[in-house]
């Protein structure tokens, strides 16, 4: 007995006329002649008495025994309703359900035998239309090519799907009274989704509900083999006559946008799981094979229906549980003698090739150059703030200025270093302003740009722009950094971006605690470098590269290695500079108590007064108004010194109500 015989009598038996002892013979049957489980189900599903999860439970039950129930019984059920062997049954050894055939070598597919073929067609009009809809098919209206092959014409679309069933139950031993005389060396064409009547285009179809999934490439086996084994919610599944079966599959979109969307996802998901999709029959008008008539001494059958999942969304709810795309599990023992290499490092003793890097700082840190400077190093392979960085490509997203603005930054940035651009063309910008987007819809839009660029770091600058949910929310932060970690896995590259302090005094605190809003922002990257300002006392002023750089520290907090010593820098526009000689070795950083102490004990000069109120005022209008007592907790300084500076800078800051404001010339 050949599986394809019990399949073939199997979808012959209408599941409805069973009694419940007979419908638990079939599940026996089915399991002891080696089908799967879903072949029961999807059989089972014809009946209105179907409960999901009843099939799953029995066939844990069935154990065989000593006389157990085999498939010649559903062969038998099938005989005594009417049923008969495929004259056409190939006489070679059956074929194991998951066997993979050259369609070129293997025995002519024998679709199961239905009782009629106007009871196919009846059974296909019943599962796709309403009584009421048009239905649109083409018999003999057709022409050849000069290659000798057939091709549909316009067809008829006025007849509704009830009047057709009239006349094929009226003349059930002849369909050709019902839909016509055909040509036997073209077959039948019919469309799968109803039309107004009126005509055959896609501005014709009044639902779309079904799409066509039909390979030209696999057998005939391996093609009902993958729909199964996939679980499309398959509402019918035709044999072409030819080289392919049709699966008529639901979709059930409400409209043609996401009738393409979900077609396109079908397709899309089909072929990553080894189907390989004709993408011409993506249209919702698109004709597929009319069962029940000949084409080339061969009948386009029905050889299914209702298999697979019953629905769009049971099937996206079974390939989301089935693929969930998570890894497998591991064992530790398989690692032991044989572990596998580390990333490379991507900055020396900082970061790691493939992981995420948060710079943290204020207002006026210069941290897009501080990152411009990083890019150039990758893309040179050069160091940066004293750290070697492994030669690499660079993609650097700029989301906050200009285009011409970014070009000239990178340009002068060059110069500065004095730097030969031997590799420039490593660094890739895109440059967004203007047309950011949330991150969980930009990193899709990221991957799919560059995925062939085999990019070794991106740079996201700034984040603020493109932050989804709230920022003092731990569960949207921790959402909007998993963005970061599909970045880093999917391009298989290191993912760095920067954020801004919170309000406040922070020479106080830890350097991972800065960050403005949620914790996480402390605990997700593998590396977070945190600048913060430093006093500018008298005696540092000759020190200064410039008249107009001023003082900042980086401490790192690193999860890969050990944290290095503070980095003391100068920012000299556009360049940050090392502290070879030390000077700021014993800076104090804003805020800081020991800040604090040496303003209460130092005289200030102007500039310095005016620079620590101007630095305050900035970093405050991350979030605006500035009030007096946020340049308080700032600077550290008490409301009386404050106010003191504002009346001092009054040409420049006005004061009221406690709110502060700049004055503009």
């Amino acid at each position: 007995m050949t599986q394809n015989n019990i399949l073939s009598a199997l979808h012959y038996l209408d599941v409805s006329t069973l009694s419940y002892d007979e419908w638990l013979k079939v599940g026996m049957a089915l399991k002891e002649e080696g089908f799967p489980c879903s072949d029961w189900v999807d059989w089972s599903k014809n009946d209105s008495r179907f409960r999901p999860g009843e099939c799953e439970k029995k066939w844990q039950s069935f154990h065989g025994g000593s006389s157990p129930v085999k498939g010649g019984t559903i062969v038998q059920m099938a005989v005594d309703r009417g049923w008969s062997f495929p004259s056409a049954a190939p006489a070679a050894a059956p074929l194991s359900w998951d066997a993979t055939l050259d369609l070129a070598s293997s025995k002519p597919f024998t679709p199961p035998a239905m009782p009629s073929p106007t009871q196919e067609l009846i059974t296909y009009l019943e599962q796709l239309f309403r009584l009421e809809d048009h239905v649109s098919y083409v018999t003999g209206d057709v022409w050849a090519d000069a290659d000798g092959k057939w091709h549909p014409s316009r067809g008829v679309c006025d007849r509704t799907a009830g009047e057709l069933i009239d006349s094929l139950k009226k003349h059930p031993d002849d369909i050709g009274a019902t839909i016509g005389d055909w040509n036997p060396e073209a077959g039948a064409w019919i469309r799968f989704n109803p039309v107004d009547g009126k005509g055959i285009k896609n501005e014709n179809v009044t639902r779309f509900h079904f799409a066509l999934v039909e390979s030209d490439t696999l057998s005939i086996e391996e093609q009902e083999r993958l729909y199964r084994k996939l679980e499309l919610p398959i509402a019918v599944l035709v044999y072409s006559g030819g080289k392919s079966l049709h699966a008529i599959v639901r979709v059930d979109a409400s409209d043609a946008d996401e009738y393409h969307n979900r077609v396109d996802y079908l397709y899309r998901y089909l072929e990553e799981h080894g189907v390989a999709v004709d993408r011409q029959n993506r249209n919702p008008s698109r004709l597929s094979r009319m069962p029940g008539v000949t084409r080339g001494g061969k009948r386009q059958s029905l050889v299914a229906f209702n298999i697979g999942q019953m629905s769009w969304a049971d099937w996206i709810r079974f390939i989301e549980g089935a693929s969930d795309g998570l890894p497998g599990l591991d064992n530790l023992a398989h690692y032991r003698d044989n572990p596998p290499p580390l990333h490379p490092e991507l900055i020396q003793g900082i970061l790691r090739c493939g992981h995420k890097l948060l710079i943290a700082g204020p207002s006026k840190a210069g941290k897009s150059f501080l990152l411009m400077e990083l890019a150039i190093a990758i893309a040179e392979g050069s160091s940066w703030l004293g750290f070697p960085c492994k030669k690499g490509k660079v993609l650097y997203i700029n989301l906050e200025i200009d285009k011409p603005s970014c070009i000239h930054r990178f340009l002068d940035i060059y110069a500065a270093l004095g730097m030969d651009a031997n590799h420039m063309d490593d660094i890739i910008m895109w440059n967004l302003r203007g047309h950011a987007i949330p991150l969980d819809e930009l990193a899709p839009k990221i991957i799919q740009k560059v995925q062939a660029l085999h990019l070794d770091a991106i740079i996201v600058d700034p984040i603020y722009k493109v932050i989804t949910g709230d920022e003092n929310s731990a569960t949207d932060m921790a959402s909007f950094c998993n963005q970061f970690d599909l970045l880093c896995t999917e391009l298989d590259c290191a993912a760095i971006y920067c954020h801004h302090h919170s309000k406040g005094a922070q020479g106080s605190k830890r350097a991972m605690d800065r960050s403005s809003g949620s914790g996480v922002f402390a605990r997700d990257p593998d590396a977070i470098l945190d600048v913060i300002q430093l006093i500018m006392t008298d005696d540092l002023l000759p020190s200064r590269p410039d008249e107009d750089a001023t003082a900042w520290r980086m401490d790192c907090t690193l999860r890969e290695f050990a944290s290095p010593a503070p980095v003391n820098f100068w920012f000299s526009y556009p360049v940050h500079l090392l502290d070879t000689a030390d000077v700021l070795k014993s800076a104090a950083a804003e805020g800081s108590r020991e800040g604090n102490l040496s303003r209460s004990s130092k005289r200030t000069s102007p500039e310095n007064r005016r620079s620590v109120l101007d630095t305050a005022y900035d970093a405050c209008m991350i979030a605006p108004p500035v009030k007096v007592s946020d340049l308080e907790e700032y600077t550290g300084l008490s409301e009386k010194t404050i106010r003191r500076y504002l009346a001092e800078f009054q040409d420049d800051y006005w004061c009221q109500n406690g709110i502060v404001g700049r004055k503009t010339s």
